[in-house]
């Protein structure tokens, strides 16, 4: 690669990280997992060790956190409050030491205090006879903000102390941190306790500061006035004679191989801790060797943070729930107590099917593994047998509907001759309640009749309030009770009146598709709806069964004409559909097969401006293009809008796949 392209790949990375920098460390409101933070770092510097030529001062080989916000005072640190390199694997740490002992020209040997890497806001206070003067945050390391009276509001900080040992000048440096429980209480206002705790630290007012419950854990010293001290372990324990918290975690270790183990069981058992806990870190105990190390321009030698998978959490299954959706499928839900993962609060993981809980004996009362990758749903990875209660029996799969008590079933797969992994309700219908809810939200939905303003939560309020009971019922609504309820007035019912009105002029292929029927997708509705041209031929089919006749159509197989078979013979179904027939103004739109897209596929990630994407989909469609719903090589252009999924975005260049813009998408389509 050339030396332009490689600056301008590095400054696009770098412009990034700065943005991050700004949205973690000035606003509190961060759009990354610290995984994804990591990762991004740690390609700048690999791109400047690769590549000499690639300086610039915002390098995370030099810069720490972010300018301080002009709201508060500002307060220069006598001691950089720097961050920490990170290690991900036992290499790293082999690494980190032979850095250490290249340093020092010698081999020697030395312990490690150990302490558990909190998922806070780092803070500094300093001390002048006996009494607390300043309390600081990081800021960008150099310079931090004066947040004192904020921090006189944690009950963890003395205000003052009167030890005849305690120095007539010292920085106390530490993290202010919110607990899971109380965290809890307020999940609603922020995205996780890390948030919770800059946000709150970041008050204006200190009465709104002294409404959240903050916690202080002291961990080292800035400055310290005739520092007496030789040893890390030896100050923690004065730090808590003095009156600060110090972590109980905190250890002493002697080799990487003591390290590595105690990381896994630490790693194992941090649900246990009332705290998010992202990593240990590793300081080398001898307080003379650390002054000897002294510090790089972005972290010092001495120390490093070996931190934990960011995608994976251990936490307690509170309960299995079944859900049961649009097809009838039974899924198993996880309820966890509430564990941050990757900047995330999870509360519900999948366990996917029957046969899933039973290979891997999930049971309830269990702590287990968690893991959350990108968009994938949190999922439950292992169980740890050895926690597990002696009573705790095996969980039993309900042979009926949990909805309507119908018998479930497994289907035999023809094609594989196996049964399938999912278990179903044999009541394909809308006298299954689940069942109609959520065939009722497949029917508003973007791809189906798209009523703006009609969502899910709509759907469950109104069921609940009898206002719908079936999907026709949507147009026969009682707006003057709409009206009077909360969150309800006359203008968003008047805009929700408008929105089923326009949704009566619906085409073929549309109205086909909101039935929801099973293995009928958008493709095959389409196809269906060109061989059929009209509503008419399809009420037609409906009355008389005759559904063979599209064992004709290209791409309509046995397990197509066997599930409309099996929807249609529920009268129920048929009944309602002949009725929305008759409401709707239903028209076939033809395929344009000579457009400006065609042969050209397109797919989406990120939120479009201006448009939805289903409009866009149906753009692109109007002019012979195909949209898909995963990055393959058979993608020609992936079309981001706001806060793309990144790991789509990558795997599309890895692929070659062109990535465009909204605006792009507007010029290629003229």
């Amino acid at each position: 690669m050339k030396k332009d392209e490689l600056t301008k790949i590095y400054n696009s990375k770098l412009k990034e990280l700065t943005n991050h920098n700004k949205l973690y460390y000035n606003k509190s409101k961060p759009i990354i997992s610290d995984s994804q933070y990591d990762k991004l770092k740690y390609e700048i510097l690999n791109l400047e060790k690769r590549y000499k030529f690639l300086k610039n001062k915002k390098s995370p080989n030099k810069a720490v956190g972010y300018k301080p916000s002009k709201s508060f005072e500002k307060y220069k640190h006598r001691v950089p409050m720097l961050s920490l390199s990170n290690a991900f694997n036992e290499n790293d740490l082999v690494n980190f030491e032979k850095k250490i002992f290249n340093y020092l020209n010698k081999k020697i040997k030395f312990q490690y205090s150990v302490e558990p890497k909190i998922d806070g806001i780092s803070a500094s206070l300093t001390y002048k006879n006996k009494k607390l003067l300043y309390g600081v945050s990081r800021g960008d390391g150099l310079i931090g903000e004066v947040i004192t009276e904020n921090l006189k509001t944690i009950k963890d900080i003395p205000r003052q102390i009167n030890m005849p040992n305690f120095p007539n000048e010292i920085e106390i440096r530490g993290e202010v941190f919110i607990k899971k429980k109380d965290f809890f209480k307020i999940k609603n206002e922020f995205a996780n306790p890390r948030n919770a705790a800059s946000g709150t630290l970041r008050q204006k007012d200190p009465n709104e500061t002294k409404k959240i419950p903050l916690n202080f854990i002291a961990y080292t010293f800035g400055f310290i006035q005739n520092n007496q001290f030789k040893f890390q372990s030896e100050f923690l324990k004065e730090l808590k004679k003095w009156g600060f918290k110090i972590n109980k975690h905190n250890k002493i270790l002697s080799n990487i191989k003591e390290l590595i183990s105690f990381h896994k069981k630490f790693e194992d058992n941090k649900f246990d801790i009332d705290y998010d806990v992202d990593g240990l870190v590793y300081k080398i105990d001898d307080l003379n060797l650390q002054n000897r190390l002294g510090y790089t321009s972005s972290a010092p030698r001495w120390a490093i943070a070996h931190k934990f998978s960011a995608d994976n959490a251990i936490t307690k299954i509170k309960n299995i729930e079944i859900q049961v959706g649009r097809t009838g499928a039974l899924t198993p839900v996880a309820k966890v107590e509430p564990v941050n993962i990757g900047g995330v609060i999870v509360s519900n993981a999948t366990l996917h099917n029957e046969d899933e809980i039973m290979r891997k004996d999930i049971r309830i009362g269990d702590f287990v593994k968690i893991e959350r990758a990108g968009d994938v749903i949190p999922h439950v990875i292992e169980v740890d047998k050895s926690k597990r209660d002696k009573i705790s029996e095996a969980f039993k799969f309900p042979s009926n509907c949990p909805s309507c008590g119908s018998k479930t079933i497994k289907e035999f797969n023809l094609t594989t001759k196996k049964y399938d992994a999912v278990r179903r309700c044999t009541n394909d219908g809308f006298e299954c309640e689940r069942i109609a809810i959520e065939k009722i939200k497949h029917f508003i939905s973007k791809e189906a009749l798209n009523i703006d303003g009609f969502g899910k939560k709509v759907v469950e309020n109104f069921w609940n309030l009898k206002l719908i009971k079936k999907p026709q019922d949507i147009f026969k609504l009682d707006y003057d009770k709409i009206v009077s309820l909360d969150g309800w007035g006359e203008l968003s019912v008047d805009n929700l009146k408008n929105s089923i009105e326009n949704s009566k002029n619906v085409s073929l292929q549309r109205f086909i598709y909101s039935i929801g029927v099973r293995h009928i997708g958008i493709e095959n509705s389409k196809l269906l709806a060109d061989n059929l041209e009209n509503i008419l031929n399809f009420t037609k089919i409906l009355k008389n069964q005759n559904f063979e006749k599209f064992l004709n159509i290209d791409g309509i197989g046995e397990t197509q004409i066997s599930s409309l078979k099996n929807f249609f013979s529920n009268k129920f179904n048929k009944d309602i559909v002949i009725e929305l027939t008759s409401i709707l103004n239903i028209k076939h739109e033809k395929i344009n097969k000579s457009g400006i897209l065609i042969n050209k596929n397109f797919m989406f990630t990120g939120k479009l401006s201006g448009i939805s994407r289903a409009e866009a989909k149906s753009l692109i469609e109007k002019n012979s293009g195909t949209t898909l719903s995963s990055v393959s090589k058979n993608l020609n252009y992936l079309v981001i809008g706001e806060k793309p999924t990144k790991h789509k975005v990558d795997q599309a260049k890895t692929l070659g796949v062109k990535v465009i813009t909204q605006d792009e998408l507007i010029k290629l389509l003229n």
